[in-house]
Parts: C-alpha cells; structure tokens; sequence
C-alpha cells in the first residue's frame, strides 16, 4: 500500500509540492490499483469552519475515485461521511489520533475505524496483545521521522507561530538548540527534544512474530531516490526472512541505509523507554527542511499580548454575541494539582474544581480520602475528577475500579468526570456522572463538538487551545455544545513520554543558574528567547508549559456576551497563595464584567508575561464580513 495527500486537510501543508493535485490523486490512485495495490488518503489534519466544506467537495472526490481508506484525525469526519453517506470509504485512525489503549480501540471500533495506526509511544509487544485484542489492523511505525511529542499533543507551534502542528504545519520548535536548568544547575544537552530517525531493520524478525498488519514507512518530503533505497531494503529482507529465517542475517543491507541516513537511527519506544538513546545530537542544528533547505523556524518568543490586538479580539468576539438568556453569574472554574489549592480555590469562590489526572512531582495523585474531604467542604461549588491525558490498561482499571465501587457511596460526592481521551469517555460514559471534554480531546469545529455530545454524550466543551481567532468565533457562534474556555494560566503545550528529568541526570553541569521564574526543583529548558518549565508527573511523562501565562481578563465580558459562561484557570503550576489571588480577581470580574479592564491593570504576570495565545493570531471576523 501507499499513503499520500491531496491538496488539502492532510498533516504536511508547509509546502504544497509535497501534495497531490486532485488530478494527480486520481491518476496515483489508479497507478496503485492497476498493480494490484492499495491507495490511503491522508485526511488527518484538524479542521476548522471553513475546512468542513472543503471536507464535503474532497470526500465527493474520493467517494468518485474509491481510495482504499482515508487516514483521519477529527473526529467530525464520522458525521460528515455519514451525512454525505460516504460510509463505503474506510477510515483509518491516524497516529494523531494517539489511540493507546484497548477502550480507544472500542470506542473508534464503533465508530467504523477498520484499522490502527498506533501511537508512537506504544511498545511492540503492546501492539502485538491489542490487536490480537481487539481484532483490529494494526499499522506500525518502522522508519522515518519521529517526534518526541505524543500524537496530536504538541501545542508550541501554534502558540509561537500560528502554525499548527494537528493541521499539518508544525515549525518544529522540538529541534531547537536548548540548555537544561534544573537544581540550581546548566546541562549541556545541546537538542534534547530532537528525535533520531525510527529505524527497525534490524528487528524483522520481532515485527514479523508480533503478527502487526502492516508495517509503516514515514516517506513524505522526502526525495524518490531515498524512499526507493528504503522501500527496497525493507522488502528484500522481509523476504530473506520469510524465506529462511534460520539462516536469516539481521545486518545484511544494514549499511546501506546507515550510509543515506539522514538522522541517526533509534528502535524509539518498540523494546521500552529509550531514554536519551532517541535524541539525535548529529546533523541537528540546521533547522532546515532536509530535501529543500528551507528554514523551519528558529527560537523564538512568545507574543506579548498588545493593547491594540485585544482591541481586534473585542470586536471580533462582538459578531458572536447572541442575546441575553436570563443573568446567570460566569462561573470560575480551576484546574488543580493539590488539595491546598482546591481549598483556596474554594474559599474565593470557584464554581468547580477539576482534580487533575495528571498530578506534578513532588505531589501525589488523589486518593479517596482527599476527594471526600474536598466533597464534605464544597458548599454549593462541584468537584470533578480529572484523568491522564494518555491511560495504559492499568490506569483505565485503577479508574474503573475506584468509579465503580463509588456508586454505592453516592460517587464520593463527585459532581463529574474530566475526560481527556476518548477511551475514558467510552468507559465511563455510563458510569452515572456527567462529562466534560478536556481541551486535550483537540475539538476544533461544531461538527465534532456535537459529534463528542452527541455519542458521549458530553455536557461541557473545552476546545482545542490552538483555535485561532476568526477559528473561536465561528465556533461560538454554535450555540449547540456550551463551551468552557481557558481564560488564564500556563498550559501544556508538549505532552511527552520522554523524560527529560531522566537524561539531564546523564550529564555533568557545566555552570551554577537558577531558574527566572520557577522553582529550581522543576526543569526548564531555555534558549536565548525564554525558559519553558518542564513539569514530571507521578507517572514519569513530562509536560512543557509556556513560558508566559494566558490572560484573557481584558475580553472576558466580550466571550460572555459570546455565550462562554464558564472561565477557567490552569492552576496546578501556581503556589496556593499565587492561586488564591487570581481566583479571587476573575471571582471580582465575574460579578462585574464592566471592571475587567480596571482589573487587568492591576494584575502582575508570576512568569514570564501575558500572552493571548493562538488568539495573537488570526484574522478579525468583522473583516471577513467587510470582505463579503
């Protein structure tokens, strides 16, 4: 089989070369066909308002050409195909879906998904059990470029440069020439989210005995002659083995994709962690695209929020306000890290607490006993529990348990659940409590809010982080799904099973620095532009944040008046007292929308500044309609 993009809605949009014209889609589709082989589609990029009508011309284009599947990652793609009643075309779940577990494989399964292609953090061997599983195809990653970021879980690209890496142009600040600080210390760690090439040659036979469907070379923007040497190399020693595996020779052919490597090599996350094995220290540096020599992006800032862009975001935000419905307060919502911050949360005033699934060392995951004391105390305030944004099996039963044996004691007082994947929501939609989308879930359009209501039957939505201006306006202008926004904090903008706590201890200090604004306990990486802090959680994987801190104080009567009624905080990076004085200042904005501006001058960032995200970026709404 062969994978390939059309013109648009695929993940490698940065140089439209690299697509498929739809002539040349047809034409390349029926080239596969006639020799007896199988054409995917790539359609897996996140798709906006406007992407859903190109979604609706592209799917009559390939329900009229018949590829042999498309590869997808938004979920609206299961509404559109059965709107248009496309159901014929199979659909693929892309590596940026990050299924990992055996409830996202159900939960998909139901969908129509005919075929995995695993997260690229999941081991062989768990390949190998899930699809014997769940009777799935599996698709497995066994050359080519990696990332050192879970799947669809890299945010950084669009906060620094309005280019989304789930909508197929990452500028790959992953490659930048960091430093490390941690405990008072500089690492020399050179690039330490720069990921070697995967390279599984060598291990044929382990593929070949998983029993894996269909093994997976990453070929895109790279030039024929290479992709030849490797399709070739990897077919005649499939064939070697399969003809003689006794006397099969494992190294046979090996130097000659060492020799046209263009990375060094690594077997990534098939045989375990690969700690600092998976970086790539040789041939990084020059930031480039390796076939054209065109710059990804160098380091760079974080946009300052300006007065005159939060002016732009006012009045585009006025062309999604609806009419008023009753006087309901907002309600101020806070995603915490410990008990001492939902207390203080609390007491100033928040709506809900959301008990994060993903606790930050050095403190410890919630047990019953400090989710019932918060329930005894919460007035008329909800406490709802929150989940790991990825959960292996062991997790998905730890949960159920404890959720299971919680019925009979009234759910501990819980008022909901936190959903970050879509496996949890699969397993615990009937669990009895109500449940609220995470914004990890990367809900970008209408579409796939009420798809998720719909079929999950979620109450509450927290888009993708990444929507763009004009992006969050259209969406609010959807009343369907109610929809909860970040107004403040720091969020995780790369989720990753690398650990770079583990490879900075690999490395002696070459000099004495403290951290500018956070504790010396917790890593950061620094570049001559800022310092990302890096926080570990209690179960290993790390979780960079931005280096400024969201503020949307100045437009939160603009996103009320829009519908939002619910503001939250990403609170688990603040001190409880840091905590406890923003809560109370978006408690005073709620009840009087009017002070908002009054308010935000007399705040203070605790990091590094403020920022509007992805809101910096994207066009006004009122000029599009000036425009039309």
């Amino acid at each position: 089989a062969v994978y390939f993009g059309g013109p648009s809605l695929n993940m490698r949009m940065m140089r439209k070369g690299y697509n498929l014209s739809y002539e040349e889609v047809r034409e390349a589709v029926q080239l596969a066909h006639d020799r007896g082989k199988r054409a995917y589609i790539t359609v897996n990029n996140l798709m906006n308002e406007e992407d859903l009508e190109e979604a609706k011309r592209y799917f009559a284009f390939l329900n009229e050409i018949g590829p042999d599947a498309i590869i997808a990652q938004d979920l609206a793609v299961f509404p559109l195909i059965q709107e248009m009643n496309y159901t014929n075309i199979p659909v693929h779940s892309s590596v940026m879906m990050n299924v990992h577990n055996l409830e996202m494989i159900e939960a998909v399964k139901a969908l129509g998904v005919s075929r995995i292609v695993a997260s690229r953090e999941m081991d062989l061997k768990t390949a190998e059990v899930l699809q014997a599983k769940s009777g799935m195809e599996f698709e497995y990653f066994v050359h080519g470029d990696m990332c050192t970021v879970h799947g669809a879980n890299c945010l950084y690209s669009s906060m620094l440069f309005g280019n989304s890496s789930n909508r197929g142009r990452c500028m790959k600040p992953c490659r930048w020439d960091y430093r490390v600080k941690k405990d008072g210390y500089l690492y020399p760690t050179e690039y330490p989210l720069a990921a070697k090439d995967m390279y599984m040659y060598e291990s044929i036979p382990e593929l070949i005995k998983s029993g894996i469907t269909s093994f997976k070379i990453e070929g895109r923007m790279r030039d024929t002659e290479f992709l030849l040497m490797v399709v070739n190399s990897y077919g005649d020693a499939i064939d070697r083995y399969i003809a003689d595996p006794l006397g099969y020779n494992r190294e046979a052919g090996a130097d000659t994709l060492h020799k046209h490597r263009k990375r060094d090599f690594t077997t990534a996350y098939a045989f375990g962690k690969p700690g600092l094995g998976f970086i790539n220290r040789r041939y990084e540096g020059t930031g480039k695209f390796y076939s054209t020599g065109k710059v990804f992006s160098t380091p760079t800032a974080e946009r300052e929020t300006k007065e005159e862009r939060v002016l732009q975001v006012k009045e585009s935000l006025r062309h999604a306000k609806r009419e008023r419905q009753g006087t309901s307060i907002p309600q101020i919502t806070v995603h915490v890290n410990t008990v001492e911050q939902a207390r203080a949360a609390l007491e100033e005033g928040a709506g809900v607490i959301y008990l994060t699934g993903d606790v930050f060392q050095p403190d410890r995951p919630y047990g019953r006993e400090d989710i019932e004391a918060l329930t005894a105390d919460k007035g008329d305030a909800e406490i709802v529990l929150g989940m790991p944004r990825m959960m292996n099996e062991l997790q998905m039963e730890q949960y159920h348990q404890f959720l299971s044996a919680g019925k009979e004691f009234n759910h501990y007082g819980l008022d909901g659940l936190l959903a970050t994947n879509i496996g949890a929501m699969h397993k615990f939609q009937s669990i009895g409590l109500p449940l609220i989308a995470d914004f990890s879930l990367n809900i970008y359009n209408h579409m796939a809010a009420s798809f998720y209501q719909e079929h999950f039957g979620i109450s509450r939505i927290n888009p993708s982080l990444e929507l763009q201006l004009h992006d969050l306006t259209k969406l609010l202008r959807h009343p369907e799904v109610p929809l909860e926004i970040i107004v403040h904090g720091s969020p995780i903008v790369m989720y990753l099973e690398h650990d770079l706590y583990a490879n900075a201890a690999e490395f002696e200090p070459i000099a004495e620095e403290d951290n500018r604004f956070v504790d010396n306990r917790h890593l950061v990486l620094l570049t001559d532009k800022g310092e990302n802090p890096v926080y570990r959680d209690a179960a290993g994987r790390n979780h960079l944040a931005l280096a400024k801190e969201l503020c949307y104080m100045p437009i939160l009567k603009e996103l009320y008046e829009a519908g939002v009624h619910h503001f939250r905080i990403e609170g688990k990076t603040y001190t409880t007292e840091q905590l406890r004085s923003l809560v109370r200042l978006y408690r005073h904005a709620a009840l009087n929308l009017d002070a908002c501006g009054r308010l935000y001058q007399s705040m203070a960032p605790v990091y590094a500044g403020f920022t509007l995200g992805s809101l910096q970026f994207g066009h006004s709404l009122e000029l599009e309609l000036t425009e039309a």
